[in-house]
């Protein structure tokens, strides 16, 4: 089973994603891991990665996809979750497309919803609950940064929940409710699909 996670920075993706791959054996495509774990690989790709990199440029769709296309080669026993991609209509059209290439399918895009406001005190009390308790905060977890990323998000990756809905196979669930709430609430809609 294939899946994306969809939602704003700080819904949870992360979190939701982990206890998919311990309880349902899935493997977790992060782009950034991906993106760190070429670069220092030594592989073609990853040469091609490390110089985009080292150049301070963005690294292409074109070659996430590639890397995208060598894990979904190697196979996963419990199948993949998508955690940071698609970000834009373009990188969906061109992840549907490497799918069929590769004989697997997308059997569910799960958004995680919030309500922005909500979302931000969240974010502001996790930072401050680390710092009171001897640790410290993401250096992004502070409401303007968030406001930043939000905005990001909702110009380039809100247009897929239209896009995923469009196709069938949007569900949304609560992003906001309990984190095992929420894990149940996914579970609920992966036994169906």
């Amino acid at each position: 089973m294939n899946i994306i996670l969809i939602g704003p920075p700080g819904a949870g993706k992360g979190t939701q994603a982990q206890r998919l791959v311990d309880t349902r054996n899935m493997v977790q495509l992060s782009t950034g891991d991906m993106l760190r774990a070429a670069r220092t690989s030594g592989t073609e790709m990853g040469k091609r990665v490390a110089a985009v990199m080292d150049a301070g440029n963005l690294v292409t769709d074109e070659i996430v996809i590639g890397l995208i296309r060598e894990k979904l080669e190697e196979g996963a026993e419990g199948g993949f979750i998508f955690d940071g991609f698609p970000r834009t209509l373009a990188q969906a059209d061109a992840l549907g497309e490497l799918m069929e290439e590769v004989n697997q399918s997308l059997d569910s895009v799960i958004e995680l919803e919030v309500n922005d406001e909500v979302l931000v005190d969240r974010i502001v009390n996790r930072a401050k609950e680390a710092v009171a308790a001897g640790g410290t905060a993401r250096a992004d977890d502070n409401e303007e940064s968030l406001k930043v990323r939000l905005m990001a998000y909702y110009k380039q990756t809100s247009p897929l929940i239209g896009y995923y809905h469009a196709k069938g196979q949007l569900t949304s669930v609560d992003g906001l409710a309990e984190i095992d709430a929420v894990s149940a609430s996914i579970q609920e809609v992966l036994d169906k699909a």
